[in-house]
């Protein structure tokens, strides 16, 4: 099944060809927004977005996409802003959007909510983010950097995963999508933060070499570090969190010990896992990595609504 008029809700939908679409379609926005800073090719589309979750990039670069397609976007943002808040069930909100808009993103602390909605709705559903289960477009939009830096046809591409493997929406989907590609990948995390039985499995089944380990020292050989910061709101002790928020921290010393073709991906917010000595770093991709979100949700938005590209 195509990945066009569908909802997005895991990144185990996707084939392969249904990935190199994406990154040809997204490269080839990235090429035209150069060029023309409006597309115009929504005039009569409107994007809802419902974050009731916290959000910078994810929330802005879609209602940025949208507006770039020449596209509408009305938006909620937290429950205290919504009839949520005076007790309105999740169901009712959501087909009140199917009257007022033609897709959604929606962002949500509960796994599977996306799911529900997609479920509830008619109009096609994109996870932007549902607790601690998964963010595909945010995968979506790292593989987009991985091959922009011509890494996915590296030989014996090495990807080092450092931080928040357990909870880390981001590596469960990126994982997902880079078990399609010849890559071994690493896990550096503290053994509570491991990376969870189920994305194990997948790996085995795809035939994926992969190691895990608490030493950081492992990042040496990586050809990509994908570090992510320790969640504080996904810990029910927070004496949890006090103990492992500065478990790792890549800064240009550690860079410095590392391949020389090193890249070093973030899917922000960052705290003190990457240092900012690092920021002007050759190495340092993560704000290019946020920027390519633009592209990559304009292409989804085009795929979903079924607007061919010229």
């Amino acid at each position: 099944m195509s990945w066009r008029r569908q909802s997005i809700l895991s990144a185990s939908q996707f084939s392969v060809s249904d990935l190199n679409e994406i990154l040809a379609l997204s490269l080839r926005l990235e090429n035209d927004l150069q060029r023309s800073r409006n597309l115009k090719l929504l005039d009569d589309y409107v994007l809802a977005t419902m974050f009731f979750e916290p959000s910078t990039r994810t929330r802005l670069s879609f209602e940025a996409a949208m507006h770039r397609l020449g596209g509408r976007v009305i938006s909620t943002v937290g429950v205290q802003f919504s009839s949520l808040a005076k007790g309105e069930t999740l169901f009712d909100t959501l087909k009140m959007l199917e009257s007022y808009s033609d897709i959604c993103a929606i962002r949500h602390s509960v796994e599977g909510a996306s799911s529900l909605a997609a479920r509830s709705i008619r109009i096609p559903v994109i996870n932007a983010g549902d607790g601690a289960g998964e963010h595909p477009t945010q995968g979506l939009l790292d593989l987009y950097t991985i091959h922009r830096r011509g890494y996915l046809e590296k030989s014996q591409l090495t990807v080092a995963f450092v931080g928040d493997i357990k909870y880390g929406r981001t590596i469960h989907s990126l994982v997902q999508l880079l078990s399609h590609f010849k890559v071994n990948m690493v896990f550096i995390s503290p053994r509570e933060l491991a990376l969870p039985e189920k994305y194990r499995e997948l790996l085995s089944r795809a035939g994926v070499n992969y190691t895990e380990t608490e030493e950081i020292a492992a990042l040496r050989e990586a050809h990509v570090g994908y570090v992510t910061r320790i969640q504080e709101e996904r810990f029910v002790d927070h004496r949890e969190y006090e103990k492992f928020k500065d478990a790792y921290v890549v800064d240009t010393d550690l860079v410095g010990q590392c391949r020389k073709d090193l890249i070093v991906m973030h899917p922000l917010p960052r705290l003190s896992e990457v240092s900012t000595d690092l920021d002007s770093h050759p190495s340092a991709v993560y704000f290019e990595q946020a920027n390519n979100g633009l592209y990559v949700r304009m292409a989804l938005i085009l795929g979903l609504l079924d607007i061919s590209y010229p």
